[in-house]
């Protein structure tokens, strides 16, 4: 089978050669989700593996008071789910697409045959690991010392990236989610970027931004976050493929956020 990587749009597969590609795409399926679906939720059993071709994907952190805040944003560069080539994974958190999108979809079980036969795939998905650390790591710090209207005008730009418009499709009490804060505070930040130009307009559903003038007010783990993995993407996924040993699959049970997967996804349009 002749696999063409320009068909994919996530950065993964697009690095993969057609051989690589060759052991992935007979098992392959087109699925959809919209906005605000529940994809997986915290301790489901993550069977499959979804690389996004678009849209956005916010993991959720669900305290015991009730309250959720988001961990991290996803799209068409990374995978869900894709550490469960370690063995059966759970789930730690909730994973809700936050914009709309497409996405490839594989079992585990079929990508794990194939990560133990290919030194490609075993290192697209060592870089996307390494890039989901480090996206924890800097919204672990932003969440602890930053006040809110940097940390929104943070999580708006990291949408913005995954959209190919100024207008983001995103409501006050996705922002709220997003942020772990209540309604209230959302607005009166919201208030506070408009004044400052980086909000021009926000309306039932969707928020206008003027991204220049949302960098200036952003803190500075947006672009130091973001130079990190754009320099570890160019530089890892172009890079020659290291001769990595044969695989032997774990049996470890792995309780993955980084690897959240959809589960409840639309399994395409109809």
């Amino acid at each position: 089978m002749t696999v063409r990587r320009t068909s994919f749009g996530n950065r993964l597969l697009a690095a993969l050669s057609p051989a690589d590609l060759s052991l992935l795409a007979p098992h392959f399926q087109k699925v959809s989700f919209e906005p605000d679906a529940v994809l997986v939720r915290a301790g489901d059993d993550l069977d499959q593996i979804y690389f996004p071709d678009s849209g956005a994907i916010a993991f959720m952190l669900d305290m015991p008071d009730g309250q959720t805040v988001a961990t991290m944003l996803l799209g068409r560069e990374g995978a869900l789910a894709s550490l469960s080539v370690l063995g059966p994974s759970f789930s730690s958190v909730t994973a809700i697409a936050r914009v709309a999108g497409t996405a490839t979809l594989i079992s585990a079980a079929k990508f794990r045959l194939a990560y133990a036969r290919s030194a490609a795939i075993r290192h697209v998905v060592q870089v996307h690991a390494h890039s989901v650390l480090l996206q924890l790591q800097h919204v672990a710090a932003c969440n602890a010392l930053h006040r809110v209207d940097g940390r929104m005008a943070r999580w708006l730009l990291q949408l913005h990236d995954r959209v190919s418009d100024d207008l983001l499709p995103v409501t006050q009490e996705a922002l709220a989610q997003l942020l772990g804060v209540r309604r209230t505070t959302v607005t009166l930040t919201m208030s506070k970027l408009r004044a400052a130009g980086a909000i021009p307009s926000d309306r039932r559903g969707f928020v206008e931004i003027d991204r220049a003038r949302l960098e200036s007010v952003s803190c500075d783990c947006y672009g130091l976050m973001q130079r990190r993995i754009d320099r570890m993407y160019c530089q890892e996924l172009c890079a020659p493929q290291p001769a990595l040993a044969p695989y032997r699959e774990s049996s470890i049970i792995v309780s993955d956020e980084a690897g959240a997967g959809f589960k409840a996804a639309s399994r395409g349009r109809k």
